[in-house]
């Protein structure tokens, strides 16, 4: 019965997320039916309509897909293994590192050195914070968990502070460069870059599900899962480290998008059910939804300008969650 409601459910989410992106490649400032979009793939490239849809449009939901799925994911492991749905990928610092490096980038003026530079300073940053956090919070062979958890809160306070200081020093260029990249974008439309999101956010998706019986068990208690067989320390050094990746390169390649990571995950976990062989999964479609939904608002909503997708997830992530808290459901 209970694989039946599982296969259900991914299902439905397949049904909605091919649905979801159907209407994001059809709306816009040109609107285009769905009906003509794959006969667009059939002609090829050669008029205008076929370069709306697969060179602007489609990169932009591919990278939805990634990268919200890859933040849902980030959420899921690191809320089940700190036992709090209030965790969330940013929580740690991580993004707070990548923004502080792009933004140095932005300051310095490096990105005439070519385009991979902002993203290889985001994760250069995030690099540095994700070493720090793990050699601050092992001690004794032991990742002390809520000594990471204060770390990376600390860090991310320091990375903000500087970030608001290099925008203090800047020009107008650079200031408006540091804000619309923090506020996040799904933009990037370089397909080397979108290709590896793609890849290592289903990559690390499938090696997740190597530790879905780890973060079962600790929902027990750390003391629990150890009687249960876990190598508990083993598993919180593998876990972190695949959150701190998914986090790292969404945040090098998209920029600040929050609540993804944080809303995605604690809502699914109230339709699904805490078990993490179908949670995973579950979360990763249903992230690469809202985030495609929410980039489709952002681009549409005062067209032909364009607004931060990190603004519409804010507002839309946020707005559910203080109602499913006024209604006692969160």
């Amino acid at each position: 019965m209970k694989s039946a409601a599982w296969v259900f459910w991914i299902i439905a989410l397949i049904l909605i997320l091919a649905g979801v992106s159907g209407w994001s490649l059809s709306v816009g400032a040109a609107g285009i039916p769905v009906n003509k979009i794959w006969p667009l793939f059939l002609q090829g490239p050669g008029n205008t309509e076929y370069s709306i849809v697969f060179d602007v449009r489609l990169p932009r939901v591919i990278l939805g897909f990634a990268i919200g799925g890859a933040l849902s994911l980030a959420g899921v492991i690191l809320q089940g293994m700190f036992r709090n749905p209030l965790v969330e990928p940013y929580t740690l610092g991580i993004s707070g590192g990548a923004a502080l490096g792009v933004a140095i980038n932005i300051f310095l003026g490096l990105a005439g050195a070519g385009r991979f530079t902002f993203p290889l300073c985001g994760f250069l940053g995030a690099g540095v914070v994700i070493g720090f956090l793990y050699v601050a919070s092992f001690t004794r062979g032991m990742v002390k968990l809520q000594g990471l958890l204060l770390t990376g809160v600390m860090i991310s306070f320091i990375a903000s502070s500087l970030v608001m200081l290099l925008m203090a020093l800047s020009n107008s260029e650079s200031l408006s460069g540091i804000v619309f990249w923090i506020m996040g974008s799904l933009s990037e439309s370089d397909g080397l870059l979108i290709t590896g999101m793609v890849m290592t956010a289903l990559l690390l998706l499938m090696v997740s599900y190597f530790f879905c019986h780890h973060l079962n068990a600790f929902a027990l208690g750390e003391v629990e899962a150890r009687h249960l067989g876990i190598s508990v320390e083993r598993t919180k050094k593998s876990l972190f480290f695949i959150s701190a990746v998914l986090t790292g390169f969404c945040v090098s390649v998209a920029g600040m998008i929050g609540f993804v990571g944080l809303v995605v995950p604690h809502f699914m976990r109230k339709v699904v059910g805490h078990d993490h062989r179908i949670l995973l999964v579950a979360s990763f479609l249903a992230g690469a939804i809202f985030l495609i939904v929410c980039d489709t608002i952002a681009r549409t909503v005062i067209a032909p300008l364009e607004l931060p997708v990190g603004v519409i997830t804010g507002i839309v992530g946020g707005s559910i969650f203080v109602y499913a808290l006024a209604r006692g459901e969160a």
